[in-house]
């Protein structure tokens, strides 16, 4: 599997910190939401998504713009960080955050290796539809030339006969002629 990781760290309170994971195949969609509390009081919007389903397969987790609210637990280390330190309801550590990722995509690699396994039958089935089609065309084609074959001598012996046959009545008829003019 192809992984190319790109970390973006911008300016928080616009861009946001951004980390995409793009994958090579895939085929599922998972996306969950959390606020975030900063030990300096800011709370940003996270967003962890793992979309398969389109041209470019990816895995991110987006810290959006800075919002205003107090309901948020706090986080005291940053996502590069290691451990957080979480308090209230609604706190999420950096390690709650990957083991979402992880279990994201977990779930694509599962739906990838699906889909894998329903591709890798259906093309099994075609080259096996396919090898029936030739082997049946090869079949008739050598039927119908057997028939043709046969049918061609068929026709000759018949011809053949049909001659012979005429021949022998017109010897058989010149003898009765034959007969009737000595008589004569």
């Amino acid at each position: 599997m192809l992984v190319l990781l790109v970390l973006q760290v911008g300016n928080a309170l616009s861009s946001g910190y951004e980390l995409h994971q793009k994958l090579d195949n895939a085929g599922a969609s998972v996306a969950d939401q959390y606020v975030l509390k900063t030990t300096a009081g800011d709370v940003y919007e996270v967003t962890l998504a793992a979309d398969a389903s389109g041209a470019d397969k990816e895995v991110g987790i987006t810290v959006g713009t800075k919002i205003n609210t107090s309901h948020a637990g706090t986080v005291g280390t940053a996502l590069p960080g290691g451990q957080g330190t979480g308090q209230g309801a609604g706190s999420v550590t950096p390690d709650q955050v990957f083991a979402k990722l992880d279990k994201a995509l977990d779930d694509v690699s599962a739906k990838r290796s699906q889909w894998g396994a329903i591709q890798s039958r259906l093309e099994s089935a075609v080259e096996n539809l396919t090898n029936t089609v030739n082997n049946l065309s090869a079949a008739r084609s050598r039927i119908l030339d057997a028939d043709f074959a046969e049918e061609v001598s068929n026709l000759s012996n018949a011809q053949i006969l049909q001659q012979a046959g005429t021949t022998v009545l017109a010897m058989a008829n010149q003898s009765n002629q034959s007969v009737l003019s000595l008589l004569r």
